[in-house]
């Protein structure tokens, strides 16, 4: 196990006095300052910076005594920051030993606007997604309801890996209805985004009208994309995308790695 570093050292390298440390720790929570409370202001910080690897895997935290003299906060709020912190799946706690960030996970977010690149910028980190393969294939009946059209209809298929970190955080089959969108694989290699691929196709919005998640075992084809054991779980999402008249424009399959992604329902976002 690594050895615990102050805050401050791994973030910004602010000096060796303690008290140019905790001016800056409290700096970072006061520009934070969002009504919520202080506790929560303190563990979105650190999982921010837990995120972007500017707490790496491994390492242990600061006892809560120095972190809450770094916060200007008692210990009691530190411990209550932690606490979620764990809660989260971010650090792991050993009572009489100390919090140790576990391996990379993010907080992936499902909501009525699901874009994988927003899900990044919001926590810092830089993603990548990229094309596997690409097809035209028959709709199966279940792909042809989900889109609403006649079963044996032509769809584009376009296979994916996502990752962040350098790391693949999920695969997913995206279904498209041919012709309308004829060369949005070509879109999508070109700009490394669905959301810019469909604005080339003059879908400037789109909304997730349905996800379907549950937890499962990968299939080979899977594990392999993700670089994981077929015996290690994955979130299963299948969900339809509709254009701003409602209509089905994409039905998707994904699998999330289980150890480095939450997924988190938004309904409303």
């Amino acid at each position: 196990m690594k050895e615990s570093m102050r805050i401050a050292e791994l973030d910004a390298k602010t000096g060796s006095n303690g008290s140019a440390r905790a001016r800056h720790a409290r700096r970072a929570v006061s520009a934070a300052a969002n009504g919520a409370p202080v506790w929560t202001q303190i563990e979105n910080l650190l999982a921010q910076r837990i995120a972007t690897g500017a707490l790496a895997p491994g390492v242990r935290l600061p006892p809560a005594n120095a972190l809450a003299i770094d916060f200007g906060v008692n210990r009691h709020t530190m411990r209550q920051a932690l606490a979620g912190l764990a809660a989260r799946g971010l650090v792991r706690i050993v009572h009489g030993v100390g919090a140790f960030v576990c391996e990379f996970s993010l907080d992936y977010v499902l909501g009525k606007r699901t874009r994988f690149n927003e899900n990044l910028s919001a926590v810092g980190i830089r993603g990548r997604h990229r094309m596997i393969e690409s097809s035209t294939i028959a709709a199966s009946q279940t792909i042809a309801t989900k889109l609403a059209m006649p079963p044996g209809g032509t769809v584009l298929r376009i296979d994916t890996v996502a990752e962040a970190r350098g790391l693949p955080i999920s695969t997913a089959e995206h279904y498209f209805p041919m012709p309308r969108f004829e060369g949005l694989d070509g879109a999508f290699a070109r700009t490394g985004s669905i959301t810019r691929a469909l604005k080339q196709f003059d879908v400037v919005d789109y909304l997730r009208r349905e996800n379907l998640i549950t937890a499962r075992l990968p299939d080979g084809s899977v594990a392999q994309r993700l670089q994981q054991s077929a015996m290690r779980p994955v979130l299963y999402v299948e969900s339809v995308n509709v254009d701003t008249a409602g209509a089905a424009i994409e039905f998707g399959r994904a699998w999330f790695a289980g150890d480095l992604v939450q997924l988190v329902v938004e309904p409303g976002r």
